[in-house]
């Protein structure tokens, strides 16, 4: 049988291409090495799969070109993907700050996409390892199959564990493309010795502002055994880079309140004070970094707002991240200065595609990236069936 695309990957945004493709009338092979498809998809969200976002906007992406996904995000939106949920019979709800989930299982986003494919009469072939890509005569060929087309959905290093590898990035590079080197993104951080104090108050969480990177977010932190998680950190770990500082206001107002405190109770010490707000571990941990020992009634405003800097801006220095193993996304990879916005194609080499996580485009954590499989799949998907 003769294809007109072979697709490499079969986890979200390779499912929703083949979809797409085969919906729109084009025969499609979908390859993986994977045994079953939507690996990822199946872990994500606690296996309830956080499949999008209500705040869905070109914003919420990094990239080296900010304006990229904004062509694919508006032609293929949350109110798209959600419609085909429905269509599906999947019940859903809205967590915080727009996250949308199953209400059962992640499975059944996989299932919808397997179903989408049946419909468009895909080719699905699991555990096959596609090692070799060889393009001529305005054909490429990959495990001993040919097409005039080849989108490359295989994702990036991220959760290795799951047969995630660099594989994109060969393929880009094989091809003369450039690629914007991927780090790990909505990645916890390690901290060093000297912030030791912090780990050990390991699976303590609080609401907090993390700032790193020129970015801030406003959600839980979570200190660990090995420095930083929850998804405040998360979210600022895909803007910091090397040597750079993360800061945490764990107490907003913290003048304000700690001068309250010292009104209400004049001979509590610090740790009760900020007991009243905080954890007691945290509130323990803050106070010996702190470090002064008087009653709060002895306590004069300058040595209140010296606390309640610290508490506004606790500031670290991560020593690195948790790499790839604990990393959902990947940010970089195949610059997006290479490709069509609209079509996902190498603009040097006709036929090629890319999408979803190969690509330099990175979301927010909470759905931004399973948004973006779908829509630059659908782009790709349509572009190829065009054709």
């Amino acid at each position: 049988m003769s294809y007109d695309v072979i697709i490499l990957g079969a986890g979200g945004a390779g499912l929703m291409a083949a979809a797409t493709a085969g919906q729109a009338g084009a025969r499609v092979l979908l390859l993986d090495h994977a045994e079953k498809a939507g690996k990822k998809i199946l872990i994500s969200g606690g296996g309830r799969c956080n499949f999008t976002n209500m705040g869905i906007e070109p914003g919420c992406f990094l990239s080296e070109n900010p304006h990229f996904a904004k062509s694919a995000l508006s032609r293929y939106t949350q109110w798209d993907f959600l419609d085909l949920v429905q269509r599906h019979g999947i019940a859903w709800h809205e967590k915080t700050l727009g996250q949308l989930f199953c209400d059962g299982s992640a499975r059944q986003i996989v299932a919808m996409l397997e179903a989408e494919c049946a419909e468009g009469g895909v080719e699905t072939r699991l555990g096959v390892s596609a090692t070799a890509v060889r393009h001529g005569d305005g054909m490429f060929t990959v495990a001993g199959e040919r097409a005039p087309r080849l989108i490359v959905a295989t994702g990036g290093p991220s959760i290795p564990k799951m047969g995630a590898t660099g594989r994109a990035y060969e393929i880009a590079r094989q091809f003369g493309l450039e690629v914007v080197t991927p780090r790990p993104a909505l990645v916890p951080f390690t901290l060093p010795e000297a912030d030791k104090l912090f780990t050990t108050i390991s699976g303590v969480a609080v609401p907090s502002v993390a700032m790193a990177g020129g970015v801030s977010f406003e959600e839980a932190t979570l200190f660990t055994h090995r420095g930083l998680s929850g998804p405040a950190i998360l979210q600022v770990s895909s803007y910091w880079r090397e040597g750079e500082a993360v800061r945490l206001n764990v107490l907003p107002g913290a003048l304000e309140r700690l001068k309250a405190a010292r009104a209400k109770a004049p001979r509590a010490g610090l740790k009760a004070a900020l007991s009243e707000h905080l954890p007691a571990r945290l509130a323990e941990a803050l106070a010996e970094r702190i470090g002064f020992a008087t009653e709060m009634g002895n306590a004069p405003d300058a040595e209140l707002a010296r606390a309640a800097d610290v508490l506004e801006g606790l500031t670290f220095y991560p020593d690195g991240t948790e790499g790839y193993a604990k990393a959902e996304v990947t940010a970089g990879g195949v610059s997006t200065a290479e490709l069509s916005s609209k079509t996902m194609e190498a603009k040097a080499v006709p036929g090629l595609h890319f999408i979803g996580e190969a690509v330099d485009v990175t979301g927010w954590l909470g759905g931004y990236n399973f948004q973006w499989a779908w829509a630059s799949g659908v782009a790709a998907g349509q572009a190829v069936a065009a054709s």
